[in-house]
């Protein structure tokens, strides 16, 4: 004879499935809690079909040759101008006399030598004698002996004050000259110096001459002039 079941095991088993069944349930909605939040939609890139336009737009030509591309041309290109408005100016004075190129000098003939003149005599206020020779220093115009000048209304020998000054100054020491071989027959301009100074220079910076059109004393004598110096002002 087979033995029947105890009567209290179906329950049992009842009971324990439906404990199962609730566990199951629990354990799936704390899953769901515990789970990451979906990742967030990305949206479609915008201009995308002008980016695609752009990228089958023919290459910019930057070679050599070609005219560029004008961009925002009322902008910045200049205001167009009346030409019959521009007025031309003369141009500003150099600041300083550093930085000009110096005037260049005339080419002497070559058989013209430096030459020393001993006893040099001044005639007038840019000429001497010496040695037999007759020398104008180049460069400058002579004040005659027998000019006078007005100075305030006062006339006085300013062309003796030249030749006496000028005389003063040499002192009877010897000046260097650049001269032809046959200058002794006959006078002559030429460029002198005294040890480093330049003779035309020291006579119409000082007053004592007057600097030729064409010479390069030019400036010299209008500080002279300006600061009165020699014949340019009062009685000597």
């Amino acid at each position: 004879m087979s033995q029947a079941n105890p009567p209290g095991r179906p329950l049992l088993a009842s009971a324990l499935g439906g404990l199962g069944l609730l566990a199951g349930m629990v354990l799936i909605a704390e899953g769901g809690r515990r789970l990451p939040p979906d990742p967030p939609s990305i949206a479609p890139a915008q201009g995308a079909d002008h980016l695609k336009a752009a990228s089958h737009a023919p290459p910019h030509d930057a070679r050599p040759g070609r005219s560029a591309r004008k961009v925002a041309a009322d902008l910045i290109a200049p205001p167009p101008l009346d030409p019959s408005g521009i007025e031309r100016t003369e141009p500003r004075p150099p600041l300083g006399e550093l930085g000009l190129a110096p005037r260049p000098k005339t080419p002497m003939p070559r058989d013209w030598r430096e030459t020393l003149l001993f006893r040099p005599v001044a005639t007038s206020s840019a000429v001497f004698e010496a040695m037999g020779r007759t020398v104008a220093i180049s460069g400058t115009v002579d004040i005659d002996p027998d000019r006078t000048c007005t100075f305030d209304n006062t006339a006085w020998p300013c062309g003796q004050r030249a030749r006496a000054a000028f005389n003063a100054w040499l002192r009877g020491r010897a000046l260097k000259c650049l001269l032809p071989p046959d200058a002794d027959r006959f006078a002559i301009a030429a460029p002198c110096a005294l040890g480093k100074q330049d003779v035309g220079a020291w006579l119409v910076s000082n007053g004592w001459a007057m600097a030729a059109p064409t010479g390069i004393y030019g400036k010299a004598e209008m500080a002279a002039r300006n600061a009165r110096m020699g014949i340019f002002g009062p009685p000597q």
